[in-house]
């Protein structure tokens, strides 16, 4: 993408605060423009917390780490990102739980919510760690699928559902997303259908 320079970065955050009325959820998503610096998505979190709301952050490298702390409700990094995190490599299901219980213990975030793809999502609060399995789909494309599933989790939480039935929803779109060809995102029809597997699927193993 293009460079921006500090007035036109600077004015994104002024946006952001002016926004009347403001949402009760603000994603920030993405990489970072050339010319915005690494600790940006810090600036936004700070921004939303400061107004009474909801910050949601997938994002990699510097700009998550810098972030982490800075009142961020919900991160979902994938396993990548979350050694990204830890600061050190992951080698098993058992050092999955314990770095990212160990990242909301040390504030880094409220919820996290690791997309491990095919194998579903692990989400991890105050509360402790639940792994959630992803249903088994024909995938036509991967392109899209952590977007839906951000996607999918706020749509589910600004409807006013749990954070746990969310984080299914969101498993059911990010599936959903692999169904279609190409840059198609999800489509509604899947996720409903899958997110109802999920969820039943889940009360069964819990």
């Amino acid at each position: 993408g293009p460079n921006l320079d500090e007035s036109e970065w600077t004015g994104l955050l002024d946006e952001l605060a002016s926004l009347d009325p403001y949402p009760q959820y603000v994603v920030a998503s993405g990489s970072l423009p050339s010319g915005v610096p690494a600790d940006f998505y810090a600036r936004v979190a700070d921004i939303v917390r400061e107004m009474g709301a909801r910050c949601i952050l997938d994002t990699s490298g510097d700009a998550l780490r810098q972030a982490a702390g800075s009142g961020i409700f919900l991160m979902k990094p994938n396993l990548r990102e979350l050694s990204q995190l830890a600061g050190t490599d992951i080698a098993d299901e058992a050092e999955q739980e314990a770095a990212a219980l160990r990242l909301v213990e040390d504030g880094a975030c409220e919820a996290l919510v690791v997309s491990l793809g095919a194998s579903g999502a692990l989400l991890a609060t105050a509360a402790g760690i639940e792994r959630f399995t992803a249903p088994s789909v024909s995938v036509r494309s991967r392109t899209g699928a952590g977007d839906s599933m951000v996607a999918a989790i706020t749509v589910s939480l600004a409807r006013g559902n749990s954070l746990r039935d969310s984080v299914l929803f969101g498993i059911a779109a990010g599936s959903a997303a692999t169904m279609t060809p190409g840059t198609e995102l999800c489509r509604l029809s899947d996720t409903d259908r899958l997110f109802e597997r999920v969820r039943l699927k889940s009360i069964v193993t819990a």
